[in-house]
């Protein structure tokens, strides 16, 4: 079945993956206009594959551009939709927020990853949840991660806070920093705006 070109963006995304939550946050906080096909259907599927043979999830089309991997994309919507800067203007600090965005992948993501593929969940559990905390002091200083302004490390950093109660982690009574944060994200409209069906089903007995 052939895809009809659409004069807004398109963007293909799998409804469970924290990566490409991150890429619907940004787009929800650019207001950007999207037609978001969930590929857990087999009619999303084909049609990914008519415009990504590799099938990469998420894959973004903006017109004749197919743009395939989270970063990528993730830095492609802050150039083409400056407003509002979602990355540092000045180099060093954009510097230092790809740093951070960076480490959230390696120390964060990577045991959420393990334990969703189920290994070694106890272990991985314990060694997210101390990353977590080490970094309390963090989440104290600012409104937001990097400052006074919700940035790109942040919507990171929102779609891993969003899964741990499904993960089976709970944060002590010391993170009470870290859950205020939360909550001032998951408040967010554009937040809310975000969450795939799956997503939201996560948290159905929430108040958020």
């Amino acid at each position: 079945m052939a895809v009809v070109k659409r004069s807004v963006m398109t963007l293909f995304s799998d409804p469970k993956s924290i990566h490409d939550h991150c890429v619907r946050i940004v787009l929800a906080e650019k207001a950007v206009t999207a037609d978001v096909y969930y590929v857990d259907e087999p009619i999303s599927r084909e049609n990914l594959l008519e415009l990504n043979p590799e099938g990469v999830l998420p894959t973004l089309i903006d017109r004749d551009l197919v743009l395939m991997y989270g970063k990528i994309i993730l830095e492609y919507l802050d150039e083409r939709f400056p407003h509002p800067p979602l990355l540092p203007v000045y180099p060093v600090l954009r510097a230092k927020a790809r740093l951070m965005m960076t480490q959230i992948e390696k120390d964060w993501y990577q045991p959420l990853l393990a334990i969703e593929r189920g290994e070694s969940v106890s272990a991985n559990r314990k060694v997210l949840l101390d990353y977590l905390v080490k970094v309390v002091p963090l989440f104290e200083r600012e409104p937001f991660f990097m400052g006074e302004d919700f940035s790109m490390v942040d919507c990171c950093i929102a779609a891993l806070l969003w899964r741990l109660p499904s993960l089976g982690i709970e944060l002590p009574e010391q993170a009470e920093p870290v859950l205020a944060y939360a909550e001032r994200i998951f408040e967010r409209n554009s937040f809310q705006a975000s969450l795939s069906p799956y997503e939201v089903s996560l948290r159905e007995t929430d108040d958020f």
